[in-house]
């Protein structure tokens, strides 16, 4: 059965294990197919007699998206087995639990409950108590309404600890004591208003409920959630929605003070003031340091001859928020997602550089004077992609920046380099390629 593939090729790589640990097999031995152990063969026989009438029914999001999962839910270092069904009664989603006992599995519980599909489960340790949290979110309907409920095991028997509607959420520890945290977001009365933050914890083994704070935007316009660290180490959610067609905002939470507080919320407009005119640019850990960065982007001057404001290239400046909305500088880039690659510009340069497209795959970069009457040429990138890129990048004072399989990146120093610092190594070292999924992680 498919859903025992995993198993299966457990059983494989041990048998793989005891051949090459010298044991000598013969040919015809090597191509006996690996027998199921008495437990596989046990937890089968067991499930099989569950499913009259039932399907096999795998979350269709986050990380655990089997059909047959493990996890020790009562504490008592043996992992029970987690198997997501689907029938046609009034509560057709059920949760079939079974457990190890005397060196078989055994029905332990079944977890009936309504909806449509499963969304999203996970398993966390909220309380403190032995045994992990078994977390369940289900689709009611097609509407965006979910439903999530957290159960405990540590007595033996499944313990209803939350239930709670929501459009998405997170499992993190958002105050760094060791103890998950459920961080949820719902939409507001109407559909058209903005979405409501809400963070759950278990401390004392009793679940308590923070304060509700306002999403920017209607939770049907939310496109990405990420969880990284505020300037402080601070560890907070990153949630990214579209405004209109061009722009999307960024929300970040962060507790402060112990309260779940939108550190990026404006009190002058009401509204997160970290907008960034390009669907696809969000936050992103630009410099390895495990803190996320927000962008902004800069208009970049042209000449008067250059094309409108609207097609006009920009800079980007990427900054860490602290836990008081304080921005810092982190990093200056040009990116040209188009062709998927970017380059790290030094600061000093920031508020006279000019980057001129001028044709497919050759990039100007340019330098005004300091009243903005002349430019002048500081560096080359070259896009090559013929058959003969390689000797082509090697010619006419160029060399290379980066190579794929496809594509040379090449550069020639022009001649403002010298004076403006720019070196051959200078401009190796800042070359990057943009990542597949800052294009993509929408929701």
């Amino acid at each position: 059965m498919k859903i025992f593939k995993r198993m299966v090729g457990a059983a494989v790589c041990a048998a793989l294990a005891v051949s090459l640990s010298g044991c000598v097999m013969t040919v015809d031995q090597m191509y006996v197919p690996p027998r199921r152990s008495e437990s596989y063969q046990n937890l089968q026989a067991v499930m099989d007699e569950f499913m009259e009438g039932l399907e096999y029914c795998a979350p269709i999001t986050g990380e655990n998206q089997q059909t047959v999962q493990m996890a020790d839910l009562d504490g008592d270092g043996m992992k029970e087995v987690v198997v997501f069904v689907k029938g046609n009664d009034e509560n057709p989603l059920k949760v079939l639990v079974f457990r190890m006992e005397d060196g078989e599995y055994v029905p332990l519980t079944v977890i009936e409950s309504t909806g449509t599909a499963y969304d999203q489960v996970e398993y966390i340790q909220m309380d403190g108590r032995p045994g992990l949290e078994l977390v369940v979110g289900r689709q009611v309907s097609e509407q965006v309404m979910r439903n999530l409920t957290v159960y405990r095991f540590s007595g033996g028997q499944p313990e209803q600890l939350l239930t709670v509607n929501y459009h998405k959420y997170l499992a993190l520890d958002m105050n760094k004591d060791g103890l998950g945290d459920l961080f949820v977001l719902r939409p507001g009365r109407t559909d058209t208003d903005c979405g409501v933050v809400e963070l759950y914890a278990a401390p004392d083994g009793t679940i308590a409920r923070s304060a509700e704070v306002s999403l920017s935007q209607p939770v049907g316009q939310l496109k990405r959630i990420m969880t990284g660290s505020l300037h402080g180490g601070e560890r907070a959610v990153f949630a990214a929605s579209t405004v209109d067609a061009e722009t999307i905002v960024t929300d970040v939470y962060a507790l402060v003070d112990g309260t779940l507080t939108n550190v990026s919320m404006s009190n002058e407009s009401g509204t997160s003031v970290k907008t960034v005119r390009n669907y696809y640019v969000y936050a992103e850990d630009i410099d390895g340091d495990s803190i996320l960065e927000l962008p902004s982007l800069i208009s970049m001057r042209w000449p008067m001859e250059g094309r409108s404001l609207e097609e006009r290239e920009h800079l980007i400046r990427w900054y860490a928020l602290g836990a008081d909305g304080s921005e810092h500088d982190k990093r200056f880039t040009y990116h040209n997602y188009l062709q998927g690659w970017y380059m790290e510009v030094d600061g000093d340069l920031v508020g006279r550089l000019c980057v001129m497209p001028e044709d497919t795959g050759r990039f100007a970069f340019c330098l005004w004077d300091r009243n903005f009457e002349q430019l002048s040429r500081l560096w080359t990138v070259h896009v090559l992609t013929g058959e003969d890129r390689s000797s082509v990048a090697a010619e006419d004072g160029r060399f290379v920046l980066f190579k794929t399989d496809n594509v040379v990146y090449a550069a020639r120093l022009e001649d403002g380099a010298l004076e403006a610092g720019i070196t051959q190594d200078k401009l190796i070292n800042s070359f990057f390629l943009i990542q597949s999924d800052w294009k993509t992680g929408e929701m």
